[in-house]
Formats: structure tokens, sequence, C-alpha cells
């Protein structure tokens, strides 16, 4: 069963486009839906995230934040590293995490985990490497897809749909 799901940031849960303001302030947009979906996977069922990013931005950090996410490293080059020590934290295995990312900097996590995941707008290397390719590009809602597919997966369907009302 999944009990962590391991998000790449930038082309995944955002469009992948970095915007600068002429003051030099980073703008990256998120989808709600993205963050309902991870919100219930947490907080309703009682399951864990990380975010492992290459990038350090403080919009990550607030994000991370705003939905309480269990695990946040940024700056990160290898990120299969990364979840091997998170996976000794919550004594956890590989056959226990679903990741999703869209780029060959995701590569090897996605390789290694028991379902993998990618935004349609994926690079070619990683689509052809994940075991679901998401309907939605990455930051219009394709973790959000990812979440339903595991909570049916894990017949947690129902406790998906009526954890809200």
């Amino acid at each position: 069963m999944i009990e962590l799901i391991v998000f790449d940031i930038d082309g995944t849960l955002t469009d992948g486009k970095i915007t600068y303001t002429n003051n030099g302030d980073e703008i990256k947009s998120f989808d709600v839906k993205d963050g309902l979906a991870i919100a219930t996977w947490t907080k309703k069922l009682g399951k864990k995230v990380a975010i492992i990013t290459g990038r350090t931005s403080k919009i990550v950090e607030r994000r991370a934040k705003d939905l309480q996410i269990d695990h946040l490293y940024q700056g990160v080059h290898n990120k299969d590293e990364i979840i091997e020590k998170i996976l000794k934290e919550e004594n956890i295995t590989w056959d226990n995490v679903a990741c999703i990312g869209d780029d060959l900097n995701d590569y090897r996590m996605l390789k290694k985990a028991k379902l993998s995941f990618c935004p349609n707008d994926a690079v070619k290397e990683i689509r052809d490497l994940v075991k679901v390719v998401c309907k939605s590009n990455g930051g219009f809602g394709a973790g959000r897809e990812m979440i339903e597919h595991i909570c049916k997966e894990n017949n947690q369907e129902e406790d998906f749909l009526n954890a809200w009302y």
C-alpha cells in the first residue's frame, strides 16, 4: 500500500514556468485542486507527503507550510538518496512509495518507486519510464490525478471522496 507520495515541483505541481519580476521576485502558480488532494491525503487519510526539488524557492517553502507537508527538501540533485533517508525515518520501503516527476532529474526516483507518475507534458524519457502518464499537464491537476489514482488502487476512493462532507 502506498504510504508516501513524493512530488517534484517545477513542471509537476507548477506548469514549469519561472517568472521573475523587475524587483527580482520569483512567481509560481499552484493548482488548488492539487492542494485539496494533498490535504486530503495527509489530514484525512493520515498518509505522508514529501517535496523534493532541485531548485530552492521561498514560494515552495510557503506552499509546503500551507499544506503541512511532512518532508521538504530543496536544492537536491540526488532525489533517491533523500527518499532513502525518509524511508528509514518513516520505517517504510520503496514498495510504499509513489513519485511524480517530469524531467530527467526525476528519473532515478521514478524508476525505484512502486508507482510512478508524470504529467502529460513530461519529457519523452520520463513518459516512457513511468507506470502512469496523467491526462493533466504539470500545474493543472496532475498531482490530484495521481492521488485519486492511488486512492483507487489502495481501495480508499470512497474515503477520499467523503473526506470533506
